[in-house]
């Protein structure tokens, strides 16, 4: 998210009324629903992180241990066990 000076996009008379309410503090606009993005579609952080449960769930197969794969992945043995979960019923 970027921030964008009002006094650059907004009508005078519109940015007036804002500041009636908001005098030099910062809001947030929200999207509208139609114009709303999935998370992480913006940046290649959800392919990675199915990449790695993926990977998660092999060594799972091969025989590694939920402790194992806990410090191997740097994860909690309950975010080992919710991607084990989650990737069965994928599979």
């Amino acid at each position: 998210m970027s921030y964008k000076k009002a006094i650059y996009i907004l009508p005078n008379d519109l940015l007036e009324l804002v500041q009636k309410y908001v005098d030099g503090e910062f809001i947030y606009i929200p999207r509208k629903l139609g114009n709303k993005k999935e998370w992480g579609s913006n940046t290649s952080t959800r392919k990675e992180l199915n990449q790695r449960n993926i990977q998660v769930y092999e060594d799972y197969l091969a025989g590694n241990s939920l402790k194992e794969l806990s410090e191997k992945y740097f994860l909690s043995l309950k975010s080992i066990q919710r991607i084990i979960r989650e990737q069965r019923n994928i599979n």
